[in-house]
């Protein structure tokens, strides 16, 4: 058992680690019509080239599609696999850049890369590249993360 030390009532407690500079972390995941639905369900977001594949089997892409916040929500797994091997207890403050390359369609399985590329000490701030790619390769979103640490 570890023994922690407790900060004095009234006290703040030392500030936690930053990520290193070149860190990495990923996550791979099969988006499935059950992720589509669910999602669908939670936000209200209902829109037929996301659920209604009678709809989509007669527009140019041909199937149903993820929503794109959906892609970005399981990109974010990369971000909380990161925080844990660094041990870091951090909170997202915003993406710049996100962009919505190419359409993740149902069965697409994406890998999701994510790497600090630089570390504000001052303002407990890092910024990481963030990438996700169909199982073709094919690059379907990219962002900068920015992760605020505590």
């Amino acid at each position: 058992m570890s023994e922690q030390s407790t900060p004095a009532p009234g006290s703040t407690p030392e500030p936690g680690p930053l990520p290193a500079l070149g860190a990495t972390a990923g996550f791979r995941k099969t988006v499935t019509e059950a992720d589509v639905v669910l999602f669908a369900g939670i936000t209200g977001d209902f829109a037929p080239q996301h659920v209604d594949a009678d709809y989509m089997s007669r527009h140019p892409l041909g199937e149903r599609v993820a929503h794109g916040i959906l892609t970005l929500g399981i990109a974010s797994t990369a971000a909380s696999a990161l925080c844990a091997q660094e041990q870091l207890v951090a909170v997202s403050a915003g993406y710049d850049r996100l962009r919505f390359l190419r359409p993740v369609v149902l069965g697409d399985t994406v890998d999701c890369r994510y790497e600090v590329v630089a570390v504000d000490e001052g303002r407990r701030r890092a910024s990481a590249r963030v990438e996700v790619r169909n199982q073709r390769g094919e690059m379907c979103l990219a962002a900068t993360h920015l992760l605020h640490c505590y």
